[in-house]
């Protein structure tokens, strides 16, 4: 009795957090009683998917549900976030990786990760790292987390971590690909449509053609600086013992003893390869195929994955068992966060709180550059990157003109942030969570790693827009 009757009560501060945001607030700071609202339904949310004391897709539901009572914006701009192109992609991959354990791939490719790779967590977070950094370099970061988690769950499993949720060392390694997609995301322009809204203010600001070679080299120093404290914190996190299973020589005999793979593995494992090469090399046919992106060529695929025949001629997925195994967490939470960012968008909280920051009478300097950092970062927790990039820009813009300062290097400075964000399952960061990832292990673990990158890129963006004077142009 007293254990529902403490789950009743941290239950009910989530709806008593919103109402006293919605009625407390007062209207200067956001603008609106609707701004209030989707602040509230952020603070709601939070605390439900941190307390664990709902299901985290039936939180997910909630920005539903709020605007339909308190009309913060079009419900058609709600609903679509929960049908979206990247919803479609999440679901077609989870489909075809659903085959892997109807054929025993899913064990194939786990053996051959480990046999490769080693047991020692500290080396799997490394590789893992480095890996989906360099892919989401070049590639939507949501692409490639809905194509790496799957893989590195597989492995997971095979060493006998089933429940992510109650195993540490599952956390942290769906934790490293999740953060190493964001953050290979700011290498080149191509790595995720937030770098495309800041090439375009650019292009704006300047009247010239902003080339993607010299993104490349001017964000290169802060991806060094990235990429190895982003290790650190999360080798940090870590037990010097920490193993997954038994030793590399394990499982590479693990491996070689396995059968020859079979006719219907190898189908499975063919499909996801296509989808997920189509979905990599998308500029070399945009032009004769415009609608066929990564989200569809992973539907097409999954419906491919239901003609696939075993030897005697049955099919090997039929729907009725294969939904059970669609990672439908994953689905809606993901959709969620999306719905959750248009209502912060939407309402027009998010370009108040810009506003606050630019009413803060920052001079210029290290603390201008230390407050859109940080003012980045913590949209980008809240809503979509992308958002916050549309949101942000012409605020940074308007901020460094009104101290007649050059707004480039500030534009690159704002890129940074809008590409960043750790603590809360919104974005590409619902998806671990969708595996199993307990959303108060990712708030644990994101609020130090999201202080430290703060303060180390305000430090590392500051002394290149001071010294090094390519910093400051195009």
């Amino acid at each position: 009795m007293r254990k529902n009757n403490k789950r009743l009560i941290i239950t009910l501060i989530g709806p008593v957090l919103f109402i006293l945001c919605y009625f407390l607030i007062p209207d200067h700071i956001f603008g609106s009683v609707k701004a209030n609202a989707a602040v509230g339904t952020v603070a709601w949310m939070a605390f439900w998917w941190i307390t664990g004391c709902v299901d985290f897709a039936v939180t997910a539901f909630l920005p539903i549900a709020v605007n339909a009572v308190f009309s913060i914006t079009d419900m058609a701009s709600v609903i679509s976030n929960y049908a979206s192109e990247t919803i479609l992609l999440l679901l077609g991959a989870s489909i075809i990786t659903a085959s892997w354990e109807e054929t025993g791939l899913d064990r194939r490719i786990a053996a051959r990760f480990l046999s490769l790779v080693g047991n020692k967590l500290r080396t799997q977070i490394v590789f893992w790292f480095i890996l989906c950094a360099l892919l989401s370099a070049i590639l939507p970061n949501a692409v490639v987390c809905a194509a790496m988690t799957p893989i590195a769950v597989s492995m997971l499993r095979y060493v006998g971590i089933d429940d992510i949720g109650k195993s540490r060392i599952g956390s942290i390694l769906l934790l490293t690909i999740a953060y190493a997609t964001g953050v290979g995301g700011l290498a080149s322009p191509l790595g995720g449509a937030m770098n495309l809204v800041t090439v375009d203010y650019l292009e704006q600001v300047t009247g010239k053609e902003f080339m993607y070679a010299a993104w490349v080299v001017r964000f290169l120093p802060i991806m060094l600086v990235l990429v190895v404290s982003n290790i650190i914190m999360l080798l940090l996190f870590c037990k010097k013992n920490d193993e997954l299973g038994a030793s590399k020589d394990y499982f590479r005999e693990q491996y070689r003893a396995l059968p020859k793979m079979t006719r219907e593995e190898g189908l499975s494992l063919t499909l996801f390869l296509i989808a997920t090469a189509l979905s990599f090399t998308r500029q070399l046919y945009q032009a004769y195929l415009p609608d066929l992106k990564p989200a569809y060529v992973f539907i097409i695929c999954a419906i491919l994955s239901f003609f696939i025949t075993k030897k005697d001629g049955a099919r090997l997925m039929v729907w009725k068992s294969t939904q059970k195994k669609i990672v439908w967490d994953l689905i809606y939470v993901f959709a969620g966060g999306l719905a959750l960012g248009t209502l912060i968008n939407k309402s027009g909280a998010a370009k108040s709180i810009g506003e606050l920051v630019a009413g803060a009478d920052l001079k210029g300097g290290f603390f201008l550059v230390f407050g859109i950092i940080a003012l980045t970062v913590i949209l980008s927790d809240i809503t979509s990157n992308t958002a916050t990039a549309a949101v942000a820009m012409p605020i940074v813009i308007s901020i460094v003109n009104g101290l007649g300062e050059n707004p480039i290097p500030y534009i690159y400075i704002a890129s940074i942030g809008v590409n960043l964000s750790y603590m809360l399952p919104t974005s590409i960061r619902a998806i671990p969570v969708g595996y199993g990832l307990e959303p108060k292990f990712m708030l644990k673990r994101g609020v130090p790693i999201t202080v430290v990158v703060i303060i180390l890129m305000s430090l590392t963006a500051y002394l290149l827009m001071r010294f090094w004077p390519a910093f400051s142009t195009i």
